[in-house]
């Protein structure tokens, strides 16, 4: 039997989320609902989870003095990653010395704040398919790896970054130096390592939500949403629907791959699967073909759009598996999501049109809260349901544009 506390008394259940933009507020929104008392910690003051979480603390969460201070003077009963960029060493160690549990594992979050742990990971320990590969430390060698096989077209990435930053697509050897500084500036914690991919000509991406939650037996069992279907530009989530129609072969291997990996993420450092949570995959599919890309053991950006398509959203779903509740991944309805950009270089913008955007039938927007805009940061959401997910698709692009940010 699961029992939660009352917020702030002695009897609270106390959940910290190390990164707290607009995936991390959905998630604290979630807890808070089940009476779960939150901290939310962010590298900038006034990030969208400071403002609705019961505490809101501002540190340099990648320095393991600062992280280790915060958690040992605030005692979560579970802290919960939401970012890459974290001293994952220190909570390793906080984690086997049975200071705090981490959502899904400490393991699970060192593995996956950069490309090469999952990577190896993937294809070396699970021989799971996925593009051919290389890791490079300098431009010489990115150049080596692209002759010596990897070839043109390739990708390249920053093995620690986020939401796309310094990823780029090489067409040719002209494009080679432009990439790699692309890469260098892009990096979440500054210049370093890169992965440089093969490029698969595939015929579609899908994010595949998965989520280790608790039977009525107690033991873990695994549930999958439906496949979400997405446009990236430059890396960067720009819109998604749900459900992704798939082959029945390639949606059996869709899931067969995410169970393979996030088992394996689930298992802590005493070597028990006691890992918890959402987990979203990411895959590409060229017909009945599946290759695995990435993963994330925390609720994915394509993944918003199940604010409107099902029961139980992936932050709900998040915040109920880690506490060890029941899940559904039901769904309610097609739908889609569709960016809002910031359009603008300023702190506290307006939007103008909001109620233009909320006259498209069916919809509803989410808007962050960032206390900075940026011409190409992610500042809301358009969401729309409707029985034909190409309606929705239209509608929630038609919805995200009407909505306008301006300098106050």
């Amino acid at each position: 039997m699961i029992t939660l506390g009352t917020p702030l008394s002695p009897s609270a259940t106390k959940v910290m989320l190390l990164g707290s933009g607009e995936l991390g507020k959905e998630v604290l929104i979630a807890l808070q609902r089940l009476g779960v008392e939150t901290i939310a910690v962010d590298r900038y003051d006034n990030a969208p989870g400071h403002q609705v979480a019961h505490h809101a603390r501002t540190i340099t969460m990648s320095d393991p003095v600062q992280l280790k201070a915060l958690i040992e003077a605030e005692r979560p009963h579970l802290v919960v990653p939401e970012i890459e960029a974290i001293a994952t060493p220190t909570l390793q160690a906080l984690e086997a010395a049975g200071v705090v549990r981490v959502i899904p594992t400490a393991r699970a979050a060192r593995l996956t704040m950069d490309r090469e742990g999952i990577r190896r990971l993937a294809a070396e320990t699970l021989g799971l398919p996925t593009s051919p590969y290389q890791f490079c430390d300098s431009l010489e060698e990115l150049q080596a790896a692209i002759d010596a096989g990897i070839g043109y077209p390739c990708i390249v990435k920053p093995v620690m970054s986020s939401s796309g930053k310094g990823q780029s697509k090489i067409d040719g050897p002209a494009d080679v130096k432009t990439a790699w500084d692309y890469a260098m500036s892009g990096g979440r914690v500054g210049p370093g390592r890169i992965i440089v991919e093969g490029f698969i000509d595939f015929d579609y991406e899908i994010t595949q939500l998965t989520v280790r939650a608790l039977g009525a037996d107690g033991q873990i069992e695994t549930h999958f949403c439906d496949p979400i279907g997405h446009v990236q530009v430059g890396g960067d989530y720009v819109e998604s629907w749900q459900p992704y129609p798939m082959t029945p072969t390639a949606l059996a291997e869709s899931r067969r791959i995410a169970k393979a990996v996030t088992d394996d993420l689930g298992v802590g450092h005493d070597g028990q699967p006691s890992g918890l949570g959402l987990f979203g995959v990411e895959l590409f599919v060229k017909g009945d073909q599946v290759w695995f890309s990435e993963v994330s053991p925390r609720p994915h950006d394509t993944g918003m759009v199940t604010m409107i398509t099902q029961w139980q959203n992936e932050f709900e779903l998040h915040a109920r598996a880690i506490l060890g509740l029941p899940v559904s991944t039901a769904l309610k309805s097609p739908g889609a999501s569709a960016v809002i950009y910031g359009g603008v270089e300023a702190q506290g913008i307006v939007f103008d049109g909001v109620d233009e955007a909320m006259r498209v039938p069916n919809s509803e927007i989410r808007l962050f809260g960032k206390p900075e805009s940026f011409v190409k940061r992610r500042m809301g959401v358009a969401l729309v349901h409707d029985a034909d997910v190409e309606v929705a698709r239209t509608q929630a692009k038609l919805a995200a544009a009407k909505v306008k940010p301006r300098l106050a």
